[in-house]
Parts: C-alpha cells; structure tokens; sequence
C-alpha cells in the first residue's frame, strides 16, 4: 500500500476517501510485507527509524508499498513531503518544488523530500533537472518506478540514488491487509457490518496479484454490493470482472497473454494479434512494457523481411509516450496490425545467436592486422593495416580481403529468407558470394 495523510471522519460518519487510502500505514508496525527492507536491522528500517534521509528509487510493482516508505520516512524525519506525478507535471513544476524546498531549508531548516511517482515517465532532460539540487541536498529525490531503473532512469541521477527493489505482496499479506481492513472501526469497514470468509478474502488475493492497493478496491466495492451482509465468490466476481478475466492465482494468466500475443504476431493473424494485445491493456499492463514486446517481435519475428516494421513500433512508443492513454493506445494496435501482416523472417534472430556462441564458445583471437587502425608509424611499423583494400576504390565497390578471426574462416552466420525485403538481400548476399569464391578461385 501507499500512505498519504489520513483525512479525518466525523464521529459515527462513513470514513472519507476510498479505502485503499484511509488503510495506508501510519508507522512502521502497521506495514505488511517487504520483510527484506524493513525487518529488524534491514537497511531501510534502520534509516527510517534514524530519520536518515537520502535520495533512492524505489523499483517495484503496483500496490508494493512505494509511496507508502517514502511518506513514512518524511513523518519519522520530520520533513516536507511534497508528491507529484511524472505523468502531469514537467521542468516548470520542478523548479517550484525546488524553489520552495530551497526557502523551507535556508529559513525553517526543514528538508523536503520530493516524491516523483511513475519516474520512468519522465524523459532526459526533466531527469537532468533534478540532479544539482539532488547534488546540493535542497532536495531528496524519492523516485517510483515499476520498470528496470537500469533502463529507464539517467546512468548520473541513478548514481546519485539508492535503488531498493521492492517485491509483489503475497497472498497471506494481502489477507492480512483485508482482514485489517475489515476490523477497523475508524478508518475500515467494521462499521458497515460486512464480513468475509477466509476463502473469500483468498480469492481476492489471487486476483489482486500482489497488488494491496488493487486488493483493497475490491474489496471495498464487494462490501458495497452485500450491503451490510457477507462477502460471497459473486459479490467478489461482481466487483472484479475485469481482473478475474484476466489473471490468476501464480500469475501464469499474464504470461499466457504475452504467449498468445507473440505467437498470434508469428502466424501473421492480425485479428488475435489485436485481441491479445488489447486483453493485455485491458489487464492493467504498462502500455509501455506492450511496446517493448513489439519491438523485440519487429526484430526477433519480421527483422530484415521488412525493416519498416522495426521503425514503426519504436514510432508506436514513442507516440504512446506523447499522448499517454487511451489515445496512445492507437498507436500500438497500429504497429501490431502491421507486425501480424509483415512477411517474417527470424534469419537475423538465428544469425546473431550462432555468433554469440562463437564468441562465448571460441577462443577471442585479435583482429586480423590488415584491418587494424594504423595511427602511428609504430603500429604501421608492426604491420597494422598492411596490405588492407580500401573498398571504394575498387570497382563496385568490392574487395577481396579476410575479415574474420583465423579459426573462424568461412563462417556463414547470416541466411536471408525468400520473404519480403529479405528476399533482395538474399539475392545480394549469393551474387557477393559467388564474386568472393570466383576471384579466390581465380
């Protein structure tokens, strides 16, 4: 769960606010999960229980607790907390924050951490303006992300941050949360009179897939439906259509998709191809993490068959980035409309992997002498780039010289296919290798 500040209730009112909200933790005790953070004498636990405060990025998936450790650790530090979303806000609204962490720090001596959800959102340059008041401590940066900061966030900010990986919640946790929830009198639903077998509760576990915050949403609205009575497997199916479609207890549901999806691309079938993609969506998948999957089919699956296909889902993403949802999402049943009809060739994906198997299997031998740089007369003088052909000076631009290592002579990696584009790259490819055999033979 996430925490934010708890708003008050009138004496004997229905509590305000969903209750995904009002049952975020307001210590340390009242926090579930992330045992290998914040168990006795873990990093983290032991910096928030100091009121240590420095900048990090929290890694993990929806509902893990991530704005949940960086408000407790504002409370417990006694500092600002200021949250805004990589989504809404921009450089202008940066400089604000800065401006009035700057004032709070020099007049109040309070710190303020900055709290920047969906970090990944942002692009370089707004990652680029956070790092010399990271650098002069104006600010402490406590960024959320659920994608491989590795990749998404800036190699300079990321090295100025912790990264603490934060992991999905299991089922005996989110039963633990539910059952908090239906206990309390104050925040929770004690007061509506509803109640729920342990079976019950398991099944929402299972279809909120880590997730508390997705767990206690259906919760809540399965309260509602029973009405002040008990919660059955059809208030929860009620309450949660969408998800049970969509995942299952080990989450083997959402690889399923991904499965589907992919070998719906292979068999060129646009109409399943668009179904599984928009199940995916509709499953609550990062838009973005679609994307990458038809990047990797556009190479892996179409590759040389049809070059265009490569361009047009990093289009797709890019697009997306622009517009966000649902108007981005166009722009992906665009690319995957394209990718099931593109001819498909995995010749590039075959090729590469039989030379990374030589690379890991044979000896690194250095590069051959003729085709080694020759910067100074030393190298010259040890027969760097001797004898070496430059090929724009020879007719059709074709020359006969050795390229590979000595033991891997004759080597043969890449083997276009009769599809598409590759079909003319085949044909380049024997008329230059019938050329290379009749002048060695000649």
């Amino acid at each position: 769960m996430e925490l934010f500040e708890q708003p008050a209730s009138a004496s004997g009112s229905t509590p305000a606010g969903p209750l995904a909200d009002r049952m975020r933790p307001r210590s340390l005790d009242e926090v579930v999960g992330q045992e290998h953070l914040l168990g006795p004498g873990r990093v983290l636990r032991t910096a928030l229980e100091r009121g240590e405060l420095h900048s990090m990025i929290l890694w993990g998936p929806p509902g893990s607790g991530k704005t949940t450790l960086a408000s407790l650790m504002a409370r417990v530090a006694g500092a600002r907390f200021v949250a805004f979303s990589a989504v809404l806000s921009g450089v202008k609204e940066i400089r604000q924050v800065v401006a009035e962490a700057d004032v709070e720090r020099t007049r109040r001596r309070v710190r303020t951490i900055l709290f920047v959800d969906e970090i990944h959102r942002f692009n370089r340059a707004q990652q680029d303006a956070f790092l010399p008041h990271v650098e002069k401590g104006t600010i402490v940066l406590i960024g959320a992300t659920t994608e491989n900061p590795s990749f998404e966030v800036n190699s300079a900010l990321l090295s100025r941050c912790r990264v603490y990986v934060l992991r999905p919640l299991g089922e005996d946790q989110l039963v633990a949360i539910m059952q908090a929830a239906l206990a309390d009198a104050e925040r929770g639903l004690a007061a509506a009179g509803v109640t729920a077998t342990d079976g019950a509760l398991r099944m929402i576990a299972r279809l909120a897939n880590g997730d508390a915050r997705g767990a206690l949403n259906v919760l809540e609205l399965a309260a509602q439906l029973a009405d002040g009575g008990a919660i059955t497997e059809t208030t929860i199916r009620e309450a949660s259509q969408r998800r049970t479609l969509l995942y299952d207890k080990s989450g083997e549901e959402h690889y399923n998709l991904i499965s589907a999806l992919h070998k719906s691309l292979r068999d060129s079938d646009p109409d399943a191809s668009l179904y599984w993609m928009t199940r995916m969506l509709d499953s609550g998948e990062d838009p973005l993490y679609v994307a990458r999957r038809l990047v990797r089919f556009a190479s892996e699956d179409v590759g040389n068959a049809d070059p265009q296909a490569l361009a047009l889902t990093l289009a797709a993403k890019e697009a997306y980035d622009f517009l966000g949802s649902p108007e981005g999402e166009l722009a992906l049943a665009q690319a995957t409309l394209y990718l099931a009809l593109a001819p498909k060739s995995n010749a590039a994906y075959v090729a590469y992997n039989e030379v990374r198997a030589d690379v890991d299997g044979a000896p690194a031998e250095p590069v051959p002498l003729h085709i080694r740089n020759a910067p100074t007369s030393l190298m010259r003088d040890l027969g760097y780039g001797k004898g070496y052909q430059y090929a724009h000076d020879a007719p059709d631009a074709r020359v006969d010289q050795e390229h590979l290592p000595e033991s891997l002579r004759g080597r043969q990696y890449y083997r276009p296919l009769d599809r598409g584009l590759e079909a003319e790259l085949a044909r380049r490819l024997a008329e230059w290798r019938r050329w290379r055999a009749e002048n060695r033979s000649a």
